[in-house]
């Protein structure tokens, strides 16, 4: 039923709605503008230009931060939204005309790595020097008080669909368009033909990025890490911690001795998962399987039971640094382990850090580690926010330009929502303290017990090389040992240990592999793998014999003289773990819930007539203008630079305190 007191009225007249995520943008241009950052990207993000008309890098910035800002799912309905708000939206940041879709994707495609690393050393920037909105990192301190700063480091990938493409002789080879920035790799759940990873490094208390670096395909994961370790150390250097109070956790994937060595080289704190299963081999290991575990842990959703074995100062390696290595078992069941090693109806699991006891138990080393699955809450929460992983750009250098701006912009939320409404450290008891022991059980430790001696280590001679097979293919010894522990090939590519097998009379076999995509490309791949179509990575082992050749391994502990007496129980630390974070979630939504729901108002002011051209006022050029000399850098700016001359445009942010105003200077709007 009509009601006769309601009117609806049409107007012919086209008013676009203001898009909802206008004042967001207008609020972070003020903030970059207020702290000096557009002026810094402005300065030291520099581009030889090709094909981009009127603009400079910094207008396509701007574009790229304003789509990492709206959340609309592709650029084409970024630019369909904005395009009633286009001179508002680049006015904002002091710039005149915005640059169309086409522009924009020639300059992603002309990014070089020149350029990227540049906007990439004004994020690291950003994040070292200038103050942080929140009041301490945050951390992790042990059973002794000692304060840490936990890192996560890990990848995550997006995966491209293609279409089948007839492959016929009488066809020219297929062209993709991802050839550049994705390969054939790991695709994890996600489907598609080819891949592109990219390592992420978050600060895991204030859940800050620190850093992206991609690659095509599974990546180059360990030159990725050295990278990240770099990041890492400067922000230790920041924070005026020692390097081994920051403690980096990785999973699987960085598991085996060469990789972990170069954490362990940069004097890092580090936990991470081992899957360099022949550890479980050594004389060590295999003397403190032998006794009772030191603890039996169960986890508190799924309910499986672990039985803990503690063994310090283990090699990773022969000659490799000395490591705390958790071993971690439970019985096998009827179906083979997605994750470590079944040996006699056991599953053994790995775990490898610095952290000392009794500071930290090896049930607080196993939760640590485990407690790095919030990590991927994080991830998930960027791609339902930002999706940084969607692509922009069919080049390596563009699709990593417009990740770091991603990056960037999260950062930015969260000191923005930190100021709009702070929000004090949360403390949690990560592990309660330790009950001192009752007076029976001291009395029981004051009488001497056997002690179980370890063997003595076992010296081995030089590798014994394979010889060349009937086939040909350079020998073993054509690989030249390097002294991080790697080879050197013929064609000067790495190949890193992979695999140690134990073997007879006390021997054991080291199993060293390249990189796939350095064979793929490599001119000696004929000579090397005998065949030109395989798709395998070079392979190449060496034995290691005892020095003495008749001397077995022992594989059961020694009983040997009693051991000192162990301290008192009530003399170890007794303090709990505790972990300091801010909320992951709340501190950006109710930013985003503020700045998205309430009103904004943009105003333009009128634009002032121009006086018609006379003969005496026509413009005239410059030799420089008609001869198109090259510009300087300041005249390229200054080319799409907003006039002087331009209406004045007002916008207004409503909902957001005084004190926030105050802090980024935004002019006040007193209430009538």
């Amino acid at each position: 039923m009509t009601q006769t007191s309601v009117t609806i009225q049409v107007n012919p007249e086209s008013v676009p709605a203001t898009p909802s995520w206008m004042a967001e943008v207008a609020a972070v241009a003020q903030v970059l503008t207020h702290v000096g950052l557009l002026k810094a990207i402005q300065e030291n993000v520099q581009l030889a230009r090709s094909r981009f008309g009127q603009y400079d890098t910094i207008d396509f910035v701007v574009v790229l931060l304003g789509y990492a800002l709206s959340g609309e799912p592709t650029l084409q309905s970024f630019y369909e939204r904005l395009s009633p708000f286009a001179d508002p939206f680049m006015a904002l940041f002091g710039r005149h005309h915005l640059p169309s879709r086409s522009a924009l994707s020639r300059f992603l495609a002309a990014v070089d790595q020149a350029t990227e690393e540049a906007l990439r050393a004004q994020f690291q920037e950003d994040l070292l020097k200038r103050p942080s909105p929140f009041s301490s990192p945050g951390g992790l301190w042990d059973r002794c008080g000692l304060q840490y700063v936990v890192v996560d480091v890990d990848g995550t990938r997006q995966a491209v669909r293609q279409r089948a493409l007839p492959q016929l002789k009488a066809l020219p080879p297929p062209h993709r368009r991802f050839d550049q920035v994705a390969a054939p790799g790991y695709l994890g759940r996600k489907r598609g033909e080819v891949v592109r990873t990219r390592t992420t490094v978050l600060q895991a208390h204030t859940h800050q990025w620190m850093g992206t670096f991609g690659g095509a395909g599974n990546g180059d994961y360990r030159g990725e890490l050295k990278r990240a370790i770099q990041v890492i150390t400067s922000y230790a250097t920041a924070q005026k911690l020692p390097a081994r109070q920051i403690l980096v956790r990785l999973d699987g994937l960085y598991g085996n001795a060469a990789v972990l060595t170069d954490v362990l080289d940069a004097a890092l704190g580090v936990i991470a998962r081992s899957r360099d299963y022949t550890l479980l081999d050594l004389a060590e290991v295999q003397a403190v399987l032998a006794r009772p575990p030191v603890e039996v842990c169960m986890h508190p959703e799924s309910g499986a039971f672990r039985a803990l074995y503690d063994c310090p100062n283990v090699p990773l390696a022969a000659g490799g640094p000395l490591v705390r290595l958790i071993v971690a078992s439970h019985p096998a069941s009827s179906t083979p382990p997605s994750i470590g090693v079944q040996r006699d109806g056991m599953v053994y699991e790995l775990f490898v850090t610095r952290l000392a006891a009794p500071a930290f138990s090896a049930k607080d080393v196993l939760d640590l580690y485990l407690h790095r699955g919030s990590f991927e809450t994080v991830l998930a929460d960027e791609d339902v926010e930002q999706d940084p992983d969607r692509w922009c750009s069919r080049t390596p250098c563009g699709q990593e330009f417009w990740q770091i701006l991603s990056q960037w912009v999260w950062n930015v939320r969260l000191e923005l929502g930190q100021h709009l409404s702070p929000t004090p450290m949360r403390t949690t008891e990560f592990a309660p303290a330790s009950e001192p022991a009752p007076a029976s059980e001291l009395a029981s430790v004051s009488e001497p017990a056997p002690a179980i001696k370890s063997a003595a280590p076992v010296e081995y001679g030089p590798p014994q090389w394979a010889r060349p097979s009937f086939t040909g293919g350079f020998p073993g010894s054509a690989f030249l040992p390097q002294p991080d522990g790697t080879l050197l090939c013929p064609a000067h590519h790495p190949l890193y240990p992979q695999e140690r097998r134990p073997e007879r009379d006390g021997s054991y076999r080291l199993l060293y592999a390249a990189r796939l995509s350095d064979c793929r490309r490599c001119e000696l791949r004929a000579h090397c793998q005998e065949s030109s179509s395989t798709s395998k990575p070079r392979r190449v082992s060496a034995v290691f014999w005892p020095l003495s050749a008749h001397e077995e391994i022992p594989s059961a502990p020694v009983l040997g003289p009693p051991s000192p007496l162990p301290k008192p129980i009530d003399t170890l630390p007794t303090h709990p773990v505790l972990w300091g974070d801010w909320p992951r979630c709340q501190i950006r939504r109710t930013w985003l819930k503020v700045v998205r729901s309430e009103t904004v108002v943009v105003a333009m002011g009128a634009t002032p007539l121009q006086e018609p051209m006379t003969g005496t006022k026509q413009q005239v050029m410059t030799r420089a203008q008609r001869a198109h000399w090259r510009l300087s850098r300041h005249e390229r700016l200054v080319r799409n630079a907003r006039p002087s001359s331009a209406p004045q445009l007002t916008l207004t942010l409503h909902g957001l305190p005084a004190t926030f105003a105050h802090v980024y200077g935004f002019a006040l709007l007193e209430a009538a």
